[in-house]
């Protein structure tokens, strides 16, 4: 099961907790964040409890949308987008790399758009990840 190591609705995760639980990883995700805030500056951060099937995750929003999804996991964590139909053109126009083109081609479509899940365990997608962001604000 896709759960989050954050499983306790009553405590909020810190910014210990994730560097105690994501170890190497933790500067990439501060990375994204970070990326994401420098792309948007009036970005928001949300944690949010979805359950105890599922735990804490993290997005960043806009308005009316979320512009990056980062779900903690032990060690690792995934990042997650849902794209409309422009930014799924544009994904597939990118300089991306073809598995996730491949990933993003073989989503299931709904109302919202398509969604892809990356697991990130070390830097070698970041620059892919960039571009993504890019495209989500974007559009």
């Amino acid at each position: 099961m896709d759960i989050s190591i954050f499983v306790d609705k009553k405590m909020i995760p810190t910014t210990e907790n994730l560097i105690e639980s994501l170890t190497g990883t933790y500067e990439l995700w501060k990375d994204l964040t970070g990326y994401v805030h420098l792309k948007y500056p009036s970005a928001v951060d949300e944690w949010k409890y979805s359950g105890d099937k599922y735990g804490w995750s993290f997005r960043i929003k806009d308005k009316k949308r979320v512009i990056l999804y980062l779900l903690p996991r032990d060690k690792f964590f995934i990042t997650a987008f849902v794209f409309g139909q422009k930014a799924t053109d544009a994904v597939m126009n990118s300089q991306i790399s073809d598995k996730i083109k491949s990933e993003l081609e073989s989503a299931r479509v709904y109302a919202e758009g398509r969604g892809i899940r990356l697991d990130i365990l070390n830097e070698t997608i970041l620059n892919d990840l960039r571009t993504l962001i890019d495209i989500k604000i974007s559009h």
